[in-house]
């Protein structure tokens, strides 16, 4: 008997440095050589780095937003009525600074004949830029979903929340399919606000957990992902890629920019996630972190996951794939879920790249030399905000 309950996730789709579709961020997480070279989307002179995971072959945010959600539709074998029954959620840095700039080579590029998400705020010589809201619903609209929208903005967990929230709306029993989409392409104002802030390694290394790590890096991402109960899915005779077992959010109401040093809220969400699935801490077999590559943030992660999980804290293989893709700000969460969603399915755990060394502020088993084969069905995919907002997925192999 199928457990109504049970949220499945039955496709995905990501766009990354690294390539289009799922197989080439596996391949590129798993060779663990990093995507960063210099930034010709956009002028950098005058800035402490210049490097960033950016592709050369974006288009415009809204087309590529576009085309990962028909991908994952197509990948989900979903057909034009199964569509119209789909809520989207959608989680996205939007505004005119994602619009074809003046800069060379890779920069995006627009579609000229009348793009279907004009009508709004215009940047120079490109396209009108609508209200995100106006966005998600012509979204919809052009991929043919008929179900309710909703966006997120909510900085590095915006993606991972919409993927709480859509669990929640089908365990409840609210609807039973849900396309959650997220995107950000690395641009100038926010690069150049991480820059300013020395949030960036000037080393161009993203060295997660790592003693000598200096700061993140930014990359571009794109992914949806399908989300349906696990009656649904067998109804219409269709199989899933994984489910997502557990997920949870906590705060720490403890600083504007900084984590808690003890790692409480993330701590807080981890347990939820593993409580709404019924399991115990034993049953994590992989941690996908959260890790920027920053000191006070990797630190406070590590103690959150030991908080979390207690003694198995150091026997868990730990990596943050951030050290090879990025960090893709809003679409974090949804990059990142991908990345673990695959990494079960293939039976592989990505390196985490950039490693000089142990920092004893990090007692945890990362993943260094190479992948290492998976040994356990289920893996927590962390995410973390300025503010103190924490989010954990739980992942389960089918």
């Amino acid at each position: 008997m199928v457990d109504r309950g049970t949220v499945t996730i039955s496709a995905t789709h990501a766009v990354s440095a690294f390539g289009r579709g799922v197989d080439a961020l596996l391949a590129g997480v798993l060779s663990g050589v990093p995507a960063f070279r210099p930034v010709r989307r956009f002028d950098t002179t005058g800035r402490r780095v210049a490097v960033a995971a950016t592709r050369p072959d974006v288009a415009t945010l809204p087309q590529e937003l576009a085309d990962a959600v028909d991908a994952a539709c197509h990948a989900a074998g979903l057909d034009q009525a199964q569509r119209r029954a789909s809520a989207l959620l959608l989680a996205t840095h939007g505004g005119p600074a994602t619009l074809p700039g003046p800069y060379a080579d890779d920069r995006p590029v627009a579609d000229t004949d009348d793009p279907w998400w004009a009508g709004g705020e215009r940047d120079g010589d490109g396209p009108a830029w609508p209200e995100l809201p106006t966005l998600a619903g012509r979204l919809a609209r052009r991929c043919g979903l008929g179900g309710p929208t909703r966006v997120y903005t909510t900085a590095c967990v915006s993606a991972s929340n919409a993927v709480a929230d859509a669990a929640a709306m089908i365990r409840r029993g609210d609807t039973d399919r849900v396309v959650v989409a997220a995107g950000y392409l690395v641009e100038p104002d926010q690069f150049a606000l991480f820059d300013a802030g020395r949030a960036l390694a000037a080393d161009g290394a993203v060295r997660p957990f790592s003693i000598g790590r200096q700061g993140l890096l930014l990359g571009d991402g794109v992914a949806a992902v399908v989300l349906e109960s696990a009656a649904t899915l067998h109804d219409r005779g269709a199989t899933p890629v994984a489910t997502l077992a557990g997920w949870g959010r906590a705060g720490d109401a403890h600083h504007p920019c900084q984590p808690d040093p003890q790692g409480g809220g993330l701590a807080r969400a981890i347990g939820a996630a593993l409580g709404r699935a019924g399991l115990p801490a034993g049953a994590v077999g992989y941690v996908n972190a959260n890790a920027t590559g920053t000191g006070f943030s990797d630190a406070s992660e590590a103690a959150a996951l030991r908080l979390a999980l207690g003694e198995r804290a150091g026997q868990v293989p730990v990596s943050s794939t951030k050290a090879l893709h990025g960090h893709a700000l809003e679409a974090s969460g949804l990059l990142e879920l991908v990345v673990t969603v695959a990494a079960l399915g293939h039976g592989k755990l990505p390196v985490n790249a950039g490693w000089l060394g142990p920092d004893p502020a990090c007692p945890l088993d990362v993943v260094t030399a190479a992948p290492r084969p998976v040994t356990s069905r289920y893996a927590l995919s962390l995410n973390a905000a300025f503010g103190g907002a924490n989010t954990a997925l739980l992942v389960g192999a089918p």
